[in-house]
């Protein structure tokens, strides 16, 4: 693990208070900050976030400056160690927020998160209420060690829930909804949309509720499905493929785990074509199980079998045109849509 590198990113950049345009990292910067000061149970633990170095991805600098040492928390390179205290903390009343540095270090603390805090309530009722960020998705040439989107592990866990936002409102106030909620909430932020993705945010206490989804794009004609970075490269689809006189809604899942299934099968009752697009490999992915909750529940709307889209299966290549090749990405959803169209 590379506890030094900030991968090239720039320190998160000051916010503009008079039009609330911010990054999607400002944003979730800003999230912890605000929770922070609101509830002095709310702290943070994670590899090098203390001090001005303030993570991989500068989302914590200056908060130990802030909030002092005892609420910003260094930890070793033990992620099953301190996952595992997280879960100690949170029974006693603490709210952790633990930062993974990269998502595909969370295998390290898989026992921790999948047998003891995703049981702990069904066993005995106790609370456990940490917020595990987790930075995933490719996209930026990081490799197999640091661009994985493992969320269909803990989808799969029962116990657990799960977030992945696709704009800089959602990170802001999915992370607020996720630090405030009593169950163990994996939060995956998109690296990708770090610093390229800027949008409103609104000030103050802001809360988007866990297991809501939201059309971000309505149309008529073909229903797009996805969730996170693929959010973007579907809305730039569906644009062309408006050009195009095809009317594609996109529906933006927001939460992956309580997965709105009401929002999911009327889009898909609406347009009765479905395209599920995520960035994950597609074998086993959040994909199959949408596709077959519709074929299941809303089989007698659709006008073509549902399809699926996401990255191949494989280890996410370095190379750039082999990860090109093993990504999704909008003209790859543009062609795939149109071909759905057709049928």
């Amino acid at each position: 693990m590379s506890t030094g590198s900030n991968f090239g990113f720039a320190d998160t950049e000051q916010t503009n208070a008079a039009d609330r345009t911010l990054t999607y990292i400002a944003a979730i910067s800003e999230a912890l900050r605000e929770e922070m000061r609101r509830d002095p149970a709310v702290l943070l633990m994670g590899e090098d976030i203390a001090g001005e170095f303030g993570g991989a991805f500068k989302v914590t600098k200056g908060f130990e400056a802030e909030f002092g040492a005892r609420r910003v928390l260094n930890m070793p390179i033990a992620e099953l160690g301190f996952v595992g205290a997280a879960t100690g903390m949170a029974l006693m009343g603490l709210r952790p927020v633990v930062e993974m540095q990269f998502a595909d270090f969370i295998s390290s603390a898989f026992d921790s998160i999948v047998q003891f805090a995703a049981t702990t309530h069904y066993r005995w009722g106790g609370a456990v209420p940490w917020v595990i960020r987790a930075p995933s998705d490719g996209g930026i040439r990081s490799g197999p060690f640091h661009s994985q989107n493992p969320e269909a592990w803990f989808v799969h866990t029962p116990g657990l829930k799960v977030v992945a936002p696709g704009t800089p409102a959602d990170a802001k106030g999915l992370l607020i909804a996720a630090i405030r909620d009593n169950n163990p909430v994996i939060y995956f932020e998109s690296k990708p949309l770090y610093r390229a993705l800027k949008g409103y945010v609104p000030p103050g206490d802001y809360v988007v509720p866990l297991g809501k989804a939201h059309v971000a794009r309505a149309g008529a004609d073909l229903s797009i499905i996805t969730y996170g970075a693929m959010l973007q490269q579907a809305l730039a689809a569906a644009e062309q493929l408006a050009d195009e006189g095809i009317a594609a809604e996109v529906l933006d899942l927001r939460t992956l785990k309580p997965l709105d299934m009401d929002a999911v099968l009327a889009t898909a009752r609406k347009t009765g074509k479905v395209l599920v697009v995520h960035a994950a490999n597609r074998l086993a992915g959040l994909g199959g199980e949408i596709a077959a909750r519709i074929a299941e529940e809303a089989f007698e709307w659709l006008d073509a079998p549902v399809r699926r889209l996401g990255g191949l299966d494989t280890p996410i290549p370095f190379s750039p045109p082999l990860e090109d090749a093993y990504r999704p990405n909008a003209a790859k959803i543009l062609a795939a849509a149109r071909e759905l169209a057709r049928f």
